[in-house]
């Protein structure tokens, strides 16, 4: 123990010694510590072992005597492995709280050379080593070890003592409300106290325990129970001890009774029936003395303590019963609130049955000359009714169907197609294979490709039919409003004489003619400062989140202001991409918001460059496919746990939050992801906090066996996507607008 330790200690056991005295509590005087015996210390062996589960490690020490030591992390079939992940066991040294002398990560899957059973020679000291698995995903398998000095094992508990302060009456009951303080020394075990708990009352809950930070406030009327206890480092916790009191109202004049009221929530049937379960929230406000107590009953049952929203299963009608009391012994009158509670109807598993037809002009090898028409029919046996139909062609992504789809490009083809009912089951994509040959026209050679089914104008909907012309080019393939114009009146010019022609031709009539005029003065395209050429991917409309697909865990919900949150409904890792397009170099901008409850921060990213997510020839779990073959540009500013921060390029290149700083919570940012080649620039409200090269050789760091390095697998174009990390990761997105350089 150096010099500074030591005057560190002696000034830690003076201030202990005197909250304790203050508290009725003397601490036991410090005896000298002996030299460390060498033999305790001996054969010293820590195992960590993991399985299939991504939140937690199957087992972890707690506890360990500072010396020498044997670090084994099996993560094989044996510990419970059976999925082939992989996971690692990483001591954190960046984070001034804990040590940092031991620099440790083991990455440990069942299919490696040591069959996921590896070992490390450490030296471990005095404190707590933060530990935790680096892979993406894995964010929850972390924990501490705590490891204590001396010669023997601490196994005496600490002491404790609480005292009760207030203004009391006669009787010696607390007038108003009493303040609780407790007190806890470890002189005799020697490892020092880790912390303190209390609970209220003899429910004998184990939840009911809750770390102890500063005196407990119980204003309450009534009598009280405190019973608190307090661990050791070594692990060791004290017999529980408990404080005894009574808490009477200030004298008052309040003769009225409080205010009530409440409110049934839950998923309903048309018939305002509850599907599996309702829930009743109570309230309850006084003007005078204060609320004191609020009780329900359900049905005929007795009263209970309000102290949440009460959850009702049990299929029938409910009455639940419910009445508050003030400080001054005013009761208010009994309330009811009514409601029923029904099964939800059967659910729907089935798939639609899907069929397609081709139709077209076939010479003699069957080959259909000109183009061919595909029709994609579907049926939903299972009751919930089809939703939409789906088709890719050619291996591009699955949009959706609404027309027959008709193909003139000369050569062979191949047209996927699937349904999805009301319910979300998706039926097995089916394809159907043909070849077109080419007639005496040739293929139109057409500005643009947009099949949507309306001419839209920037973001403007202009409402008419984005037809075929007599160019054999669509109305909005015409229009070029993805083109970057210099000037609001030249582009307004250009969709005249696209319009003149086409209502000389026919194609439109003079109502269509003034509606896309009208959108194209709308859509702002060419003004300086309005689009600056970037394409809007996410507007804030239905529509346009419709765009978006989810996958994996988790889920993104829109608000009613447009942006999207995360992790509101469902817990998971997933991601929320966009699969109408992939981009090569490109200037994304888009804003972004930590929601995360409480004072924590929230983890999340953006996916960039990944391919096409589903049926990938090497990873069944679509999620994964941009983590793998992609690159995640971090949005995380907790100043614990992963250590890549807000503007990191996940597993590749660290920001930190020394380097960057700490992005305000809870208002909104600017974004912009610039790519260029295989240059990344991230700028944060304007400022670059970020630049990387993605050079050949290149892979995680620290290694991971899973990362397929830029051996031809970093693609140089691809998609977007948004991560969702969990309920407890809320991130909200909004203006998302990409711009291909």
């Amino acid at each position: 123990m150096t010099r500074q330790a030591t005057r560190q200690r002696r000034v830690l056991t003076v201030l202990l010694a005197a909250v304790l005295m203050m508290l009725g509590l003397q601490a036991a005087p410090t005896a000298a510590q002996p030299e460390r015996a060498a033999a305790a210390r001996a054969a010293q062996v820590l195992t960590w072992t993991a399985g299939d589960d991504i939140t937690k490690y199957v087992s972890a020490p707690t506890t360990a005597v500072a010396g020498q030591a044997t670090i084994v992390f099996e993560n094989s079939a044996a510990t419970g492995n059976t999925i082939g992940m992989p996971h690692t066991l990483t001591f954190v040294t960046s984070d001034p709280e804990f040590n940092n002398d031991v620099e440790l990560n083991i990455l440990a899957n069942p299919n490696d050379d040591m069959g996921g059973r590896h070992t490390a020679e450490v030296t471990l000291t005095p404190g707590r080593y933060f530990y935790h698995c680096t892979i993406p995903g894995h964010g929850q398998m972390q924990g501490i070890l705590v490891v204590t000095e001396g010669s023997g094992e601490d196994t005496t508990p600490p002491a404790t003592a609480a005292q009760v302060t207030g203004a009391q009456n006669a009787k010696g009951e607390y007038v108003g409300s009493a303040s609780v303080a407790i007190g806890a020394t470890d002189e005799a075990g020697g490892s020092g106290v880790d912390r303190i708990q209390y609970a209220v009352g003899d429910s004998g809950d184990p939840a009911d325990w809750i770390p102890y930070t500063a005196p407990i406030v119980v204003d309450q009327v009534g009598a009280h129970k405190i019973r608190y206890r307090a661990f050791d480092k070594a692990g060791n916790v004290s017999a529980e001890k408990s404080a005894e009191f009574t808490v009477v109202a200030q004298p008052s004049d309040d003769t009225s009774p409080p205010d009530t009221s409440a409110t049934v929530t839950g998923e309903q049937n048309p018939d305002g029936t509850y599907i599996d379960m309702a829930t009743v929230t109570v309230s309850a406000s006084d003007t005078g003395s204060g609320v004191n107590t609020i009780e329900y009953a359900v049905d005929t049952g007795t009263w209970q303590p309000y102290t949440a929203p009460v959850m009702v299963h049990q299929v029938g009608t409910h009455t639940v019963r419910y009445r508050a009391t003030d400080k001054a012994g005013n009761a208010s009158p009994e309330k009811t609130a009514r409601f029923t509670v029904v099964t939800a109807a059967p659910q729907d598993t089935t798939p639609p049955v899907t069929g397609v037809s081709v139709e077209g002009t076939r010479n003699s090898d069957g080959a259909y000359v000109g183009n061919a028409k595909i029709a994609v029919s579907a049926t939903d046996g299972g009751g919930s009714g089809v939703d939409r139909i789906e088709y890719s062609l050619d291996g591009g992504p699955y949009i959706a169907y609404s027309i027959p789809v008709v193909v003139d490009r000369a050569g062979a083809h191949t047209l996927a197609y699937r349904a999805v009912d009301k319910a979300g089951n998706t039926s097995t994509a089916r394809t159907v294979t043909f070849t077109v040959v080419a007639s005496q026209v040739p293929a139109p050679n057409c500005p643009e490709y947009d099949e949507r089914l309306t001419v839209i104008v920037g973001t403007v909907d202009s409402g008419v039919p984005n037809r075929l012309t007599d160019s054999r080019c669509r109305i909005n393939e015409l229009i070029e409003d993805e083109k970057e114009w210099t000037s609001h009146a030249l582009f307004l010019k250009h969709v005249k004489t696209v319009l003149d022609q086409l209502l000389g031709d026919g194609v439109v009539d003079q109502r269509e003619y003034d509606a896309i005029q009208e959108a194209a003065g709308e859509s702002g395209i060419g003004r300086p400062g309005q689009t600056e050429g970037y394409r809007t991917i996410l507007d804030g409309s239905a529509g346009s989140f419709a765009k978006w697909q989810q996958v994996g865990g988790g889920s993104f919900a829109q608000n009613p202001d447009g942006s999207i949150t995360s992790g509101t409904t469902q817990q998971g890792l997933g991601m929320l991409w966009f699969p109408q397009r992939k981009y090569g170099d490109f200037s994304l901008k888009l804003q972004w918001r930590d929601d995360a409850p409480g004072a924590g921060n929230a983890n999340s990213g953006v996916f960039v460059r990944f391919p096409w997510v589903h049926d990938h020839p090497e990873e069944s779990r679509p999620e994964w496919v941009a983590i793998k073959y992609g690159h995640e540009v971090q949005v995380l500013d907790r100043p614990d746990g992963d250590m890549y921060k807000t503007g990191s390029v996940y597993g590749f290149d660290r920001v930190g939050l020394a380097g960057a700083g700490v992005t305000q919570k809870g208002t909104w940012n600017d974004y912009e992801i610039r790519v260029v080649d295989q240059h990344y620039s991230v700028y944060r409200n304007g400022v670059l906090i970020n630049e990387f090269d993605n050079t050949g050789g290149q892979a995680f760091t620290p290694p991971r066996a899973d990362d397929p390095g830029t051996d031809g697998r970093r693609f140089a174009s691809g998609y977007i996507g948004l991560q969702v990390h969990g309920t407890t990761d809320v991130v909200s997105y909004r203006d998302i607008r990409i711009k291909e350089l």
